[in-house]
């Protein structure tokens, strides 16, 4: 039964992970109708980020984790004008194949400055927790808690307040906010910005249990969008419970059949449900 336990906290890692990077990717979709397949590549500027504040410049782990998203939010905000708003009136393919440029510069950018050694960043917590045989570390439950804290804010945020209220009517209806005076230049920024500082904070959390590379952020955003898919895109609570299904599914699949083969399981999974439900878990939407 521990061992059951075991992976459950394994899932909730991977699938608190998955779920913050696909609900920045999701929240810039259900908005902007942009597949941002440079996603990844955030990501993976924040991990290194993260680690550049940390090691090289001896900042402490939370310091480096806020520095990191707003050099991150800054980093996409910046996109989002110099290369995804010159195209809002181009073809959809013309944004996918910008993307992916972005993608390419920002890894090859990071290996020139970095090279393309594998690196770790040494978390504060390094502890293990102990349940009646249930082994815990401490930066997995941190994982954990700190999604869970991140995704409670971001809801409070888009519900409560009235710039929340402008990001959940562009994404219900973007002719409507046009014309009931909303600015959808600046929520595009405001977008893009919260969609980066998401991806820093998850690759903050995350590396300290995984490593550092320029490509670390290719298979994430792979997931990312089978989890958006599976849960239906542009739908926040669908990238949430997308990527809870996916963390469930690799620990157990990994546990149980082979680690090799916890990656196939995923897309595997998101076949098998989207032949039943095409459309989704959830319809399209900002919920």
């Amino acid at each position: 039964m521990n061992l059951f336990f075991q992976q459950v906290i394994n899932g909730l890692t991977l699938g608190s992970i998955y779920g913050l990077v696909a609900l920045g990717l999701t929240l810039v979709y259900g908005i902007l109708h942009i597949p941002n397949f440079a996603h990844g590549a955030l990501y993976m500027v924040g991990a290194f980020m993260t680690y550049t504040l940390m090691i090289d410049l001896g900042s402490p782990y939370w310091t480096a984790m806020a520095g990191s998203a707003i050099i991150v939010a800054t980093l996409g905000i910046l996109l989002e004008r110099l290369v995804f708003y010159p195209l809002r009136h181009s073809p959809p393919i013309h944004h996918k194949i910008a993307a992916i440029g972005v993608l390419l510069f920002l890894e090859a950018t990071v290996q020139l400055f970095w090279g393309a050694d594998f690196r770790r960043i040494a978390s504060p917590y390094n502890g293990i927790l102990r349940f009646d045989g249930l082994i815990i570390p401490e930066q997995r439950l941190l994982i954990i808690c700190g999604a869970i804290t991140l995704l409670i804010g971001l809801q409070y945020f888009l519900r409560k307040t009235m710039t929340g209220a402008t990001i959940i009517a562009m994404a219900q209806n973007r002719d409507g906010a046009f014309l009931v005076g909303i600015d959808s230049n600046r929520v595009a920024m405001m977008t893009f910005g919260i969609s980066g500082a998401l991806a820093a904070i998850a690759a903050s959390l995350y590396a300290p249990i995984n490593l550092v590379y320029p490509s670390m952020g290719n298979l994430v955003i792979m997931k990312a969008f089978v989890i958006i898919i599976l849960g239906g895109m542009g739908s926040i609570p669908g990238a949430i419970l997308g990527g809870m299904i996916i963390g469930f599914a690799e620990a157990f699949g990994g546990f149980y059949f082979a680690s090799a083969y916890k990656d196939l399981i995923s897309f595997g999974l998101l076949v098998i449900i989207l032949s039943v439900r095409p459309q989704g878990l959830f319809a399209k939407g900002a919920h």
